[in-house]
């Protein structure tokens, strides 16, 4: 990796010297071909991230440079945004780009579909789960524009607090 110090500076992130060690050493238990970057295979060898439907969403998000790896900057930077020092926006941010497919900057009706497909799976008709896809969009589209803005996706979430609890994902290694 180098200077593990030099992340702390350089990257803008939520860690301090000791965390980036810590963070360090987790990724390199996960990168298990040696190869400096981990992929969905790898992040997937984790047990507490098999069972997880939108490993793949957030793999994607944390893949800035689209190369379908995740380096250790990518690492640091993406789960900077779940530290408990991490800011309100910027976990609002993370959670918004999960169903932001397309990162156009809006949700629309066939994005939030795939999204909740991968979460609820064949619990659901196809035609139930597009009932409830239109009944949100029609709820929670202030602007009538068919589609869920950023700040309306934050108007819902901030109401609902889910942003404080992506912290304890990140903290205890499971979801609540």
């Amino acid at each position: 990796m180098g200077n593990e110090a030099s992340y702390h500076s350089e990257m803008g992130n939520n860690f301090d010297q000791d965390e980036i060690k810590k963070l360090w050493k987790s990724f390199r238990k996960m990168d298990l071909d040696k190869s400096g970057s981990l992929s969905t295979e790898e992040f997937m060898s984790l047990p507490e991230l098999q069972q997880n439907p939108l490993v793949s969403r957030v793999i994607d998000i944390f893949d800035t440079d689209g190369n379908g790896e995740v380096d250790f900057h990518e690492f640091i930077m993406g789960t900077s945004q779940f530290s408990v020092k991490g800011d309100e926006e910027q976990k609002l941010r993370f959670a918004f780009r999960i169903y932001d497919i397309d990162k156009d900057g809006y949700i629309s009706n066939g994005e939030l579909f795939q999204v909740l497909k991968m979460m609820v799976g064949n619990n659901l008709k196809d035609w139930q789960l597009q009932q409830l896809v239109d009944k949100t969009i029609m709820v929670h589209d202030q602007d009538g524009d068919g589609r869920i803005s950023f700040q309306e996706f934050c108007d819902v979430v901030r109401s609902m607090e889910i942003h404080k609890k992506l912290v304890v994902f990140v903290e205890h290694g499971q979801e609540d």
